[in-house]
């Protein structure tokens, strides 16, 4: 389950940076963030912890950004707004699913989205 989205006036946590991997290791179906090099299992428990919550909180913010775009393209002060429908299509999301971000992208502009959801889950 993600961690709550921080009010607007409390500071985001900084989880573990992700660093890109070379292509090399990409390529490596077994290899994952050098995971699999750590012997010490209090070690590894605690970079897959960090990459966990690095992973959450990149999740929590890009839906963020996601519902602020849904919100934006659906303004009916666009000439070139979309209908959910059309959001969902182009989100591969469900037209109700659609709906719900726009929604939950105005909170986030009108800055409500934290003080009103206490989450990042729109649904």
């Amino acid at each position: 389950m993600a961690e709550p989205t921080p009010r607007r006036n409390e500071p985001r946590l900084r989880p573990a940076p992700l660093l890109f991997e070379p292509v090399e290791a990409v390529a490596d179906p077994e290899h994952f963030f050098d995971l699999e090099s750590i012997e010490d299992p209090r070690a590894l428990l605690a970079r897959a912890t960090e990459l966990t919550q690095a992973f959450r909180a990149a999740t929590d913010r890009a839906m963020e950004f996601q519902a602020i775009a849904a919100a934006q393209l659906a303004d009916p002060r666009r000439f070139d707004r979309l209908t959910p429908a059309d959001i969902a299509e182009r989100a591969e999301w469900t037209e109700d699913y659609a709906k719900k971000m726009v929604e939950f992208g105005r909170d986030l502009m009108r800055g409500a989205g934290a003080e009103g959801r206490g989450t990042a889950d729109p649904v």
